[in-house]
């Protein structure tokens, strides 16, 4: 096929995702909120409820975080942090993982992350919110949160993976012949 014809077909396939999107949306405004429970989470500065969280906005994204075991996730949250400052300018936004607040600190710290981050180490957040299981421990999410009255509720949620909504990465890659076939991200690469 030549390269207009794949361009073509390629932005045709575009088009099509854009439309189940654009359906995928509709569905989202119309969820029935998952009432939530209350969770402490630790800081650097003390304890903070799941509420505190939220602080002077409607909203939260919390971003269900493997921690510093997980170089996924380290690229999952460099990406987060790049458009930080966009996101918190229409709700809260917070990483949450079960590493000790010391280590998330370092961590974030050596990464140059901006954004807030808890530690959920004694609580069952991850669990009820479908991100741990026994066998598989914490795994990779978003989940949208909102103050409804007195009551915070989810009202979306999403896993984390390699070609995810949520990663550049993968997509770009994929403009090239072999895909990201074979692409794993590291903690860190030579020569950057």
């Amino acid at each position: 096929m030549s390269y207009a014809e794949t361009r073509r077909t390629l932005q045709d396939y575009r088009n099509r995702i854009e439309g189940l999107r654009a359906e995928m949306r509709a569905i989202q405004a119309a969820v029935e909120p998952q009432p939530v429970g209350k969770y402490r989470f630790a800081t650097p500065f003390g304890d903070v409820s799941l509420e505190d969280m939220f602080g002077d906005k409607t909203d939260l994204i919390v971003v269900h975080n493997m921690g510093t075991r997980c170089a996924s996730c380290t690229m999952w949250a460099d990406g987060f942090n790049g458009v930080y400052q966009h996101l918190s300018s229409r709700a809260a936004f917070v990483v949450v993982s079960n590493d000790p607040v010391d280590v998330q600190q370092r961590f974030a710290g050596d990464r140059g992350w901006r954004f807030p981050m808890v530690s959920s180490t004694a609580t069952s957040f991850h669990t009820d919110m479908g991100y741990e299981t026994t066998d598989e421990g914490v795994g990779p999410g978003i989940s949208a949160f909102r103050r409804d009255g007195g009551q915070i509720v989810r009202v979306s949620d999403a896993y984390l993976g390699p070609r995810d909504d949520f990663s550049i990465v993968w997509h770009i890659l994929d403009l090239f012949p072999e895909s990201s076939d074979g692409f794993r991200p590291q903690f860190r690469y030579f020569g950057c």
